[in-house]
């Protein structure tokens, strides 16, 4: 058997051996303490290396390689034939790129790429003719005080020349709408190059866009308002652009999503009218009256609404065939209208009682004059 190794155990249910050969106990070590076990047929024997053996790895010229930096560069080799040599341009210099206003990597020319920035950097006369290019003239006489207060306050985030223009721009475009939509909306979109994120100037142009008959252009230009806003009161409007794209049913999805108890009198009927088109539209004729069933319809009071709101249920009748109140929905529309117009000049909301006028016939009138005979003059008559 091998020496006794004090390191080595026996398996569980191995018999314990003693020197001798018996089995039993083994004596105590009389250094640790502990147990010693001899060596058994079959375990293990360390041994000295032979030939043959692995050897720790070793570069050959006896000097380990660095490894690569960990900031990604790598470590310098010799070339060999065959490897790619660096780009060099025909004039055999490259050239070192500077940017321009901050910018990381230069601007292709003629892509439509260039940065909005680099206009800054250009002469004074080729800005000038970009600007009088791109943007519609404002003549002088207007002026950003032309734009109501409402609306300046929320250019008050741009730079004082910026806001200016911009809302030189505004007050522009409402003051030629009914007369030039398309230069209305010109100067929309010169205002929207401008301040894209305000939200008035997206307002302002989705109004011309649907001014101009583009359905399309005017529901993303709301979208956009409403998203920047947060506010539905142009909710009539997108109703309206709806129906203009072809989706009266999409229409009536987006005006019975509002909580119409929150919308201002004005917006509530503007929503109403619409959603009164979007079912004349699916052919829902009966409905469509219905819709314009609101408590703003009060046919002897007239507010800023009301003739747009009376013209409404006139059509509406006409399509029903009820062509005597559909005229006399028409008669009270017209009526209310020159009303409103005479009383324009008044502060505040406006609101004007309408008064029935009552004709007589031509039959009513006594024959023999213009005015009629008091009784006591035909009596002293009739004496004679």
């Amino acid at each position: 058997m091998a020496d006794d190794d004090p390191t080595q155990r026996p398996r569980k249910g191995d018999a314990r051996r003693s020197s001798d050969g018996s089995s039993g106990s083994a004596p105590r070590s009389s250094a640790g303490g502990g147990r010693t076990y001899p060596k058994r047929d079959g375990d293990k024997k360390p041994h000295a290396p032979r030939d043959g053996d692995k050897k720790p790895y070793a570069p050959r010229d006896g000097e380990r390689k660095p490894y690569p930096k960990r900031d990604g560069e790598r470590p310098s080799y010799p070339k060999r034939d065959g490897d790619k040599k660096p780009f060099t341009p025909r004039g055999g210099e490259r050239k070192a790129f500077t940017p321009r206003d901050g910018s990381s990597r230069p601007p292709r020319a003629g892509t439509g790429h260039e940065r909005r920035d680099d206009r800054q950097s250009r002469p004074e006369e080729l800005r000038a003719v970009r600007a009088a290019f791109d943007e519609p003239i404002v003549p002088d006489e207007v002026t950003a005080s032309d734009l109501n207060a409402a609306a300046r306050n929320q250019l008050k985030t741009l730079s004082k020349e910026n806001a200016d223009e911009v809302a030189r721009h505004l007050a522009m475009a409402a003051e030629v709408i009914d007369a030039d939509p398309e230069l209305a909306h010109r100067h929309a979109v010169a205002a929207t190059r401008r301040a894209g994120r305000i939200g008035v100037v997206r307002e302002t142009a989705a109004i011309t866009a649907y001014a101009i008959g583009d359905y399309a252009l005017a529901l993303r230009e709301l979208r956009t308002y409403r998203r920047i806003s947060g506010s539905d009161d142009q909710i009539a409007l997108m109703v309206d652009s709806e129906r203009g794209v072809g989706r009266p049913d999409r229409a009536l999805e987006v005006g019975r999503a509002v909580d119409r108890g929150t919308l201002a009198q004005p917006v509530r009927v503007e929503l109403a009218i619409a959603m009164s088109g979007a079912r004349l539209d699916l052919g829902e004729t009966e409905r469509a009256l219905q819709e314009l069933d609101i408590p703003e319809l009060d046919p002897d009071r007239a507010f800023e609404w009301s003739p747009s709101l009376f013209a409404a249920r006139a059509t509406v009748l006409e399509e029903l065939g009820r062509d005597d109140e559909a005229r006399e929905w028409q008669r009270r529309a017209e009526v209310a209208e020159a009303a409103l117009n005479a009383a324009s000049g008044s502060d505040g909301d406006l609101e004007v009682v309408l008064v029935e006028e009552i004709f007589e016939e031509p039959g009513d009138e006594e024959p023999g004059g213009d005015e009629p005979r008091d009784e006591e003059a035909a009596e002293s008559e009739g004496e004679d």
